[in-house]
């Protein structure tokens, strides 16, 4: 028996991975939890706070830090190792929970808000570095498959739990209630990052390349949340600065990504643009399927919002299935199979409308495209360590994330103007539309394998 084969049968829940298996899986949980619970809580948090003015603000403010966390920490990570700048990110997402929590204003939650995303947004970069330090490269499959799962997972008990401790305690207890929780998560991590950062002579002193990064990180983050925000003002004004706002977008993201992402070359630039461009297709297409289920099928919300459950469960299996597999199954075929099935999951929500099918096509085709970004998600993180070479770790899994996040946000900006003109079927046929691209991206990768 080889040795990486010996490895893949310790498995994660075994000595020496198992306190780091489970504090990571569970810190990325609790970000996930807290992104889905503070969705189902808002309508309540801003009633009570006398806020619904800023009730976007409390969603982009978020994001937007996500974006800038995700830069800064990972810097900080690659120049001094993951350890410190792990716990860092953790003390600032749990002050954000605290502050949350406790708040009795509105502008004080919006600005908590903040600190959860700064934190949440650090801490996914600063795991993705401890991951290539602790695990060896055969395990790395089976850690992203399981962090996947624990970003699917909140979507079908996030809103339920969060729900009902708001109408039975309160909904601070939201926030408060997992300020405990991260705190023995964090704990777990000690063992692993024990000895991990850099010796003092070995560290790297923070450079103007540093605080350039972190200054166009911020840029792109504002520019995210303006482009977001475009559906409050008259169309023609919207679409004539959407264009504008994606110039800047993309010219302040050139050096926060590797060189050759927008050209798509072949390796780790082609990787990162095909998380974007999966991502887009995923988050474009996911926010208008409740609405489309409730507003043209006429069902309750709780029913419409099953059909995002069917993605989440298939999102978790694939994952699964792919730590499972391990290599296995040859990286370029599931990248080509997971591509394929996130379009054609949007594919069918497309012909849902256009040909008024029966609802459950829709909540099959999303199925589909859960499996689709199950398949993907682990395959990209893990294609994305071994490309990377020692000590850029930080700054490419900080690429792929700014990467997802920046394509999801766009196509649900372009989306929503979209709607405007065609309800649902605009926004399905541009999902549609980068499903191909993100077809013709995988292929891309998987050929450069």
């Amino acid at each position: 028996m080889s040795v990486d084969s010996e490895i893949r049968r310790a498995g994660l829940l075994r000595r020496p991975y198992v306190l780091a298996t489970v504090g990571a899986w569970s810190l990325v949980f609790l970000a996930a939890f807290e992104s889905l619970a503070v969705a189902t809580i808002m309508p309540v948090v801003t009633a009570d706070l006398d806020g619904r003015g800023l009730y976007a603000l409390a969603f982009s403010s978020t994001l937007a830090a996500g974006v800038v966390g995700m830069v800064a920490i990972g810097s900080w990570a690659d120049r001094r190792g993951p350890g410190v700048p792990l716990f860092t990110a953790i003390a600032v997402f749990t002050a954000g929970l605290a502050v949350a929590g406790t708040a009795t204003t509105m502008p004080v939650f919006v600005a908590a808000r903040f600190l959860q995303g700064l934190g949440a947004g650090g801490m996914t970069v600063a795991l993705y570095v401890l991951v290539a330090m602790v695990y060896p490269a055969a395990l790395h499959i089976r850690i992203f498959g399981a962090f996947s799962s624990a970003w699917v997972l909140p979507s079908m008990v996030g809103p339920f739990v969060a729900g009902f401790v708001a109408d039975t305690l309160s909904w601070h207890w939201v926030f408060l209630g997992v300020v405990v929780l991260v705190a023995v998560a964090g704990a777990l991590m000690l063992p692993a990052v024990r000895g991990r950062d850099r010796a003092p002579a070995d560290r790297v002193p923070a450079s103007a390349a540093d605080a350039r990064r972190v200054a166009e990180a911020a840029v792109v983050a504002v520019s995210v949340v303006a482009l977001s925000s475009l559906g409050e003002l008259d169309p023609v004004a919207a679409w004539l600065l959407a264009p504008v706002a994606v110039v800047v977008i993309g010219f302040a993201l050139r050096n926060l990504v590797p060189p050759g992402t927008y050209r798509i070359r072949a390796g780790l630039p082609a990787t990162v643009m095909l998380c974007g461009a999966a991502g887009g297709v995923f988050f474009g297409t996911d926010v208008y399927l409740p609405l489309l289920l409730h507003d043209r099928y006429g069902l309750p919300a709780w029913l419409s919002g099953i059909t995002l459950t069917a993605g989440a469960v298939a999102w978790a299996l694939a994952s699964v299935v792919q730590g499972r597999l391990g290599d296995r199954l040859d990286p370029g075929t599931a990248i080509r199979a997971g591509a394929a099935l996130l379009t054609g999951g949007a594919a069918l929500e497309l012909a849902t409308v256009v040909l008024h099918l029966h609802p459950g096509v829709a909540a099959a085709g999303w199925f589909a495209a859960g499996a689709g970004m199950g398949t993907l998600y682990p395959r990209i993180s893990t294609l994305v360590l071994a490309l990377s070479a020692p000590g850029e770790e930080g700054f490419n899994t900080a690429a792929k994330s700014i990467t997802e996040a920046v394509g999801g946000s766009v196509a649900l900006a372009f989306s929503g103007l979209l709607f405007s003109l065609a309800p649902f079927v605009g926004p399905f046929v541009l999902t549609t539309m980068l499903g191909v691209v993100t077809v013709l991206i995988g292929l891309r990768v998987a050929a450069s394998r």
